[in-house]
Order: C-alpha cells, then structure tokens, then sequence
C-alpha cells in the first residue's frame, strides 16, 4: 500500500461513515486540526499516539499505522501552480506578499528561513459585509 492508497482509504471510511473533520480531531486528538487534516491527507506525519488512535478509529493495520508516523513526500501529488481554486488563492497570496513577507521577517530576524511544517493555523468564520 502506498501512503496515496492510505489516504484514500481514510477518505472513503470517513465518507461511508459521515464524519465531519471536527469529529475525526476530537478523537484522534491532538492541539492542531489543521496539522492532523493534513496528516491523514499525506502531507504531515502524526504522532504515535495519534496514530494509534487513528488506527483504532479507521480500523487501520499496524503497517497502516506507521505510515501516519513516517515523514511524507510533502507536495506529492499537488500541481504546481494549483488549479484548484480556494489552494490557489494560498499561491496568490504567496506570490503577492511574499516578497514583503521576506523582508519583513529578514529585518526583524536576519537571513535565514520560516519552517512552513513547524507551525499552527487556526481557521474560524468572522462575518463580513461583503460576504462569508
């Protein structure tokens, strides 16, 4: 099995079954739904007790298991640039700020880099006038 084939088979299990991604955090467990998201897509590595909870949840092998704990191909299987469109807008986003974004960052920490894996996200709705 491939992590590809294993991220498949979660979704198709949380498909069949109804869960949410709320749901699917709350038991799994864990301080980021956005790093565990992305784990059982393939792009992030949990824990081993995440992966064990994971395991318990999805019905998943031992060997399914490990793969939720091993480093994965970041990227694989994502176009560059991205053509879905809500992920392109992330790349837009990059593209328009992110030469300010680097000069920002440099003067009030010198050259060097930002860990785009070792970080947290949090997404809420806020209303807008103009629209949700």
């Amino acid at each position: 099995m491939t992590r590809a084939d294993l991220t498949e088979k979660i979704l198709d299990l949380k498909r069949a079954k109804g869960w949410s991604w709320k749901y699917i955090h709350e038991k799994i467990g864990g301080t980021s739904p956005v790093l565990l998201v992305g784990a059982l897509l393939g792009q992030m590595k949990l824990t081993k007790p995440q992966a064990a909870n994971a395991a318990d949840l999805f019905g998943l092998s031992k060997t399914e298991a490990a793969m939720l704990n091993e480093v994965p191909m970041r990227g694989a299987g994502v176009p560059m640039p991205p053509t879905d469109p809500l992920i392109y807008r992330f790349y837009e986003l990059v593209m328009v700020n992110g030469p300010a974004w680097k000069a920002l960052i440099e003067e009030e920490f010198g050259d060097g880099i930002m860990s785009a894996i070792d970080f947290d996200m949090q997404i809420e709705r806020l209303p807008n006038p103009k629209g949700d």
